[in-house]
């Protein structure tokens, strides 16, 4: 199971990369296995400003389909548009060309609040 070290996680099975105010979002290694082949994602919240835990999309795979949740309050700044037509990305880079959105960050203190790579390995169970 990959949990890289350097990104935050949520227990929700989401990734975070923070750079400066800006966060890149995506499904964890762990979701998408748990998902299997990923057929849609549908980010519809670009360009506006969520709450943290507030839904910004969904991911549709085979098997079901998951509701997306922001981990951190801010406006979505990007969506990765390469989705749209290859959303099998997600399955075989969730940490590169599978990320989802960018968030420019509202409250940087929400970001104490993520978890990191051990407490998330702990989650998971691996």
């Amino acid at each position: 199971m990959n949990v890289p070290v350097d990104l935050k996680y949520t227990k929700d099975h989401e990734w975070i990369k923070i750079e400066g105010d800006t966060a890149t979002v995506g499904i964890t290694d762990f979701a998408q296995g748990e998902l299997g082949d990923i057929v849609y994602v549908e980010v519809e919240t670009l360009d506006e400003t969520l709450d943290k835990d507030e839904v910004f999309g969904t991911v549709e795979a085979v098997k079901t389909v998951s509701d997306l949740f922001l981990p951190l309050s801010g406006e979505i700044i990007a969506f990765n548009d390469s989705l749209e037509s290859e959303p099998e990305k997600v399955n075989q880079d969730p940490y590169g060309d599978g990320w989802m959105i960018k968030v420019k960050i509202a409250n940087p203190d929400e970001i104490e609040s993520l978890l990191d790579d051990k407490a998330y390995t702990e989650i998971i169970g691996a």
